[in-house]
């Protein structure tokens, strides 16, 4: 399919050898034509394995070894970009309570390095993928990606330079969803594994989760890279699921173990806040929430929600299944 947003552009992916960022590849060469493709990433190992499915020679998909914790490295990986989508971070909820400052220098400083880089290139329009524990964080993680958040939609409108004002061109917003169905770290990995012994481990029989699979999630952050005006946060409506019909559906009569809530852990998840609500508008297929600065107006042409709305993961109002996880589940390896 065309788009004019993508196709003949370069494109720059931070922690593109992820889950994400795996599935963001495939998914841009099959449905658009983009210039060029640059995968930046720390990680030499799995660049190298990807190299393999993406040559040089034949695709425009190319490779860059890189820290979003070295602005100079994001200079250089950003010059002469169109768009940046900002995909690296440390994720691990339990290893970034236990490493804080690892945390930090990637999810916050990293970001941080991501956008001057961006700004100072002037890339048309940068994207930060984000999460639902942005959302009243409880834990570290939440905390160093609401952080980031702030910067990205921020960032730009500091236009103020030593006395000087200085004009922004690049466009800066988020995407902010729910789990990944077998991303790395999620629960589906892990119960698969358990359930070969028969016995399952869950923190509390109460949890629910937003749930969004890989395909779905990379097809929203290209939507709103097309409807990006600079200052949004883009929330898709995704369905949730109960931890208990999640191992029903991996380990079906296995015992289940309750092993309590973990440090930083919620019971459930929010995509938007009751503090977010006045800024935020709704759609048929996502909601988005405007720039938190006065009088801004809703240009996408939304429904305003409710000043005391909460969009949250045990009071949506779409909940899966167990034939509808098995069948979701089906694709994921």
């Amino acid at each position: 399919m065309s788009n004019n947003t993508i196709d003949g552009k370069i494109i720059v992916i931070t922690g593109g050898t992820g889950s994400f960022g795996k599935q963001f590849i495939q998914y841009t060469l099959q449905h658009y034509k983009p210039k060029r493709l640059i995968v930046v990433s720390r990680d030499e190992l799995k660049q190298k394995q990807l190299r393999k499915k993406y040559p040089e020679e034949s695709t425009p998909v190319r490779f860059i070894i890189g820290d979003v914790r070295h602005k100079e490295a994001m200079f250089n990986a950003t010059k002469g970009a169109d768009i940046v989508i900002h995909a690296a971070a440390l994720k691990q909820v339990p290893l970034c309570e236990e490493n804080p400052t690892e945390a930090i220098k990637t999810n916050v400083i990293g970001t941080m390095n991501v956008i001057t880089a961006a700004i100072e290139n002037n890339v048309e329009r940068m994207m930060l993928i984000s999460t639902d524990k942005a959302t009243n964080p409880a834990n570290l993680y939440g905390s160093t990606k609401l952080a980031a958040e702030k910067l990205t939609i921020s960032m730009p409108n500091a236009k103020q330079n030593d006395g000087d004002f200085k004009v922004i061109k690049t466009k800066c917003s988020v995407c902010r969803y729910g789990n990944v169905v077998g991303s790395r770290g999620s629960v589906v990995p892990l119960f698969r594994e358990q359930a070969k012994s028969g016995k399952v481990t869950i923190t509390d029989e109460r949890m629910t989760r937003f749930w969004i699979t890989l395909e779905q999630a990379v097809a929203f952050v290209h939507l709103s890279l097309s409807k990006m005006q600079g200052g949004e946060i883009f929330i898709p409506k995704i369905p949730s699921m109960k931890i208990m019909q999640m191992v029903e559906a991996l380990a079906p009569g296995a015992q289940v173990v309750i092993t309590g809530i973990r440090p930083g852990e919620k019971l459930h998840e929010a995509m938007i806040s009751r503090e977010e609500a006045p800024y935020a508008s709704e759609y048929e297929h996502n909601f988005v929430i405007r720039p938190l600065t006065p009088n801004t107006v809703d240009t996408f042409g939304g429904k305003a929600c409710a000043h005391d709305f909460y969009y949250a993961s045990d009071i949506n109002q779409d909940f899966l299944s167990v034939p509808q996880l098995i069948e979701i589940l089906k694709n994921v390896h």
